[in-house]
């Protein structure tokens, strides 16, 4: 080999061996963000599906998607007539009980009891002419005057009297003494399931108004007006307007400079003068892979923490899926630190 191929050959083994030291085994210094920690992430809005709870025809859906509601806000009907007719009949029911058990409560009144006395006294009157006439059949029957059959008559017109009489001082004496106990508390256990069954059907006939349960707009109008639903059965997808999230990564060397709690600031390519605020609000306790849609300042295949930002966005000007920067004051520097490749 001549001096001028020894000489290329050497010059070109250390430019391979230098190039292999700058890029691979020189140490590396970590640029001091002097406590400024720029995170990449994607805003999350929370979706809620909504149904009423009740069954039945629908006849009013007035929201359309992208209508503004508020909390509380009536957003849609449904017939409520078999509902309504449902309360009516109990409460038509309750007032029957409670009736019967003001009947009962107050006893036998007092002229009710001066006509069952005075219907044992006739009674009494009847057994007495009874036993008078079969006393004389009698007589009459063993000298031959009467026949056995009237004599049989007598007889039985007696015990007819005799029960009759029993009949009646049995039905005086429960006058007197009143309902039973049971009988009260039965009635009071039925006026007690009919209210029950009163306010059920007072909150099923409030169930036939859906109503907003948060702020928010209308994403998804699933069902239309004369459409037969379930129970549970969404008909509208409300995004809700808050709380917002920013879905964001941590690599594990700032681990130790964020808590939850920490103000940050959120930038969007639409508006970067005008950030938005918000604070820490969750970091995963695992790690995982980046994902594919994160862009991180290391590469793709290291470890990240996943980690929400909750946002304040008083006029609703970030949307699902927005791209954002979140800028947060650690007041921590990322110390600098020889590393290696």
């Amino acid at each position: 080999m001549n001096l001028k191929k020894f000489l290329r050959l050497l010059i070109l083994l250390l430019l391979i061996g230098t190039a292999i030291w700058y890029f691979l085994i020189r140490p590396r210094e970590v640029k001091n963000d002097h406590g400024i920690l720029s995170l990449y992430g994607n805003v999350d809005v929370r979706l809620v599906n909504l149904g009423f709870q009740v069954s039945g025809r629908i006849i009013r859906m007035p929201m359309e998607e992208g209508t503004v509601v508020k909390r509380g806000q009536i957003i849609g009907w449904l017939d409520p007539v078999p509902y309504q007719q449902s309360l009516n009949q109990n409460t038509a029911q309750l007032g029957v009980q409670t009736a019967n058990l003001s009947k009962l409560r107050v006893g036998t009144r007092p002229e009710v009891l001066a006509q069952l006395r005075a219907t044992v006294a006739e009674r009494e009157i009847n057994l007495a002419n009874a036993n008078a006439l079969l006393t004389k059949n009698q007589a009459a029957s063993s000298v031959g005057a009467i026949s056995r059959q009237d004599y049989q008559n007598a007889l039985t017109q007696r015990n007819a009297a005799q029960a009759q009489l029993q009949n009646a001082k049995q039905t005086l004496l429960e006058a007197v003494h009143g309902p039973q106990i049971q009988d009260i508390e039965a009635a009071q256990a039925n006026v007690a399931v009919t209210r029950a069954a009163i306010a059920s059907a007072r909150t099923q006939l409030k169930y036939t108004q859906l109503l907003a349960p948060a702020d928010g707009i209308i994403q998804t109008r699933v069902r239309e007006p004369g459409a037969v639903v379930n129970a549970g059965e969404t008909v509208y997808s409300l995004a809700l307007v808050s709380p917002k999230w920013i879905q964001t990564y941590l690599e594990e060397a700032d681990l130790g400079r964020v808590k939850p709690g920490l103000k940050v600031k959120i930038f969007t390519d639409t508006d970067a003068k005008h950030p938005f605020d918000g604070q820490v609000g969750y970091m995963a306790p695992t790690a995982e892979f980046t994902p594919k849609n994160v862009e991180t300042h290391n590469l793709r295949t290291e470890l990240v923490y996943p980690m929400r930002v909750l946002v304040t966005d008083p006029k609703n000007g970030l949307r699902q899926g927005m791209p954002v920067t979140v800028q947060i004051q650690t007041g921590v520097p990322r110390p600098v630190a020889a590393q290696g490749p």
